[in-house]
Formats: structure tokens, C-alpha cells, sequence
């Protein structure tokens, strides 16, 4: 059975953001990988999440920010250390911050997050599909309080991902899958 749909989601592969070149995507390419990002299950129709978009010099800001954040965190922390995390928003073209925006709702925050995660699986998918590379991370920003409200977010939100997307500085190597047999099961 030959499905491009259904071969996109079986040979879409993670590229290290540090592996992520130029060129990024256009603005009508980002535009479109943003719109199908949030068509996505959403139960309440609460659109709990929200994307921001760091380009160019954005990219170099929020660096700033978060290698102070670091630097005041880890006083001890090498020169190479504190050079990376000034660097880090830059690793690749692209960077979007994906977070919630919890709703006071009937609707369990879980689902929110779930909602959220669905988000990020769309950019990969859709930034995959017009021929870019991505890596979806949680990194040390994602759990720091300061970079939070430093982001503006508020104290009940979370991130839920930090996505590099650019394109591919070499090929990708695949990674060992988990065997189907011990994942799935029919009852």
C-alpha cells in the first residue's frame, strides 16, 4: 500500500539542533507549518496552547536572557559552558516555543497538555513534509521558573516543547524502534 501521508510518518526522523543549517523555512512556509499545527484535537475547543516564533536576532535575544538566567544559576559554570547557553536559541533558523495556556475548564489540564503535545507532533510533521528537519527538546529552560516568567508565562503554565527547525547539516541517522510486538497488544 503506497501512501505519502503514511510514508512521511514512517521515515520522519529527529536531526540534533546543532545539525540544523540555513535555510529555515520562508514566511508562507512557516505560516503554513503554524496553521497545521493547530489543527489538532482539542476537547472544549479551548485552544490551551500558544506558539512563539524566534527568528534572526530573536533568537540572539532570548539567548541572552537564558545565558544570564544560567550564568546567575551556575556561578561556577566554564567560559565553553556559558558560551553554549548564550548560543543555545540559535542553533538552528528556527526556534518556536510551544506552551500551554491553561483554561479554567470542565476540561482536565492532562487533556490540555495532550491537546498541546499534538501541537508540537504537527510542526515535525508538517515541517517534515515541505523538507526541513527538526528536534522537538525539553531542555533546562523548560523546568527553570525564571525563564518562565522571563517568557511570560504564568506560574500554572508550562512549556511543553522547544522545536528547532532548519535544514538537514548532514543525514540523519536513524535510531533503534521499539518492537512492535511488545508495544502493541489486541484484546
Amino acid at each position: 500500500m503506497k501512501n505519502e501521508t503514511i510514508d512521511l510518518l514512517l521515515n520522519r526522523r529527529s536531526l540534533v539542533a546543532s545539525k540544523l543549517i540555513d535555510p529555515g523555512p520562508t514566511e508562507e512556509e512557516l505560516n503554513l507549518i503554524l496553521r497545521c499545527a493547530i489543527r489538532v484535537p482539542d476537547h472544549g475547543k479551548l485552544a490551551p496552547w500558544r506558539i512563539k516564533v524566534f527568528e534572526g536576532t530573536a533568537r540572539e535575544e532570548l539567548g541572552r536572557k537564558w545565558g544570564d538566567i544560567f550564568k546567575k544559576n551556575n556561578p561556577d559554570a566554564s567560559s565553553a559552558q556559558l558560551a553554549a547557553e548564550y548560543q543555545r536559541p540559535s542553533r538552528a533558523p528556527l526556534l518556536l516555543i510551544i506552551t500551554t495556556k491553561f483554561q479554567e475548564s470542565r476540561i482536565p489540564k492532562w487533556e490540555q497538555i495532550l491537546s498541546g503535545g499534538a501541537v508540537c507532533q504537527n510542526v515535525l510533521v508538517a515541517a517534515n513534509a515541505l523538507g526541513y528537519h527538526s528536534q522537538w527538546l525539553s531542555e533546562w529552560p523548560n523546568y527553570d521558573n525564571e525563564v518562565k516568567a522571563a517568557s511570560g508565562l504564568e506560574e500554572s503554565d508550562e512549556f511543553l516543547g522547544f522545536i528547532y527547525i532548519g535544514s538537514a547539516g548532514e543525514k540523519p541517522s536513524d535510531r533503534k524502534r521499539p518492537v512492535f510486538e511488545e508495544i502493541v497488544s489486541f484484546a
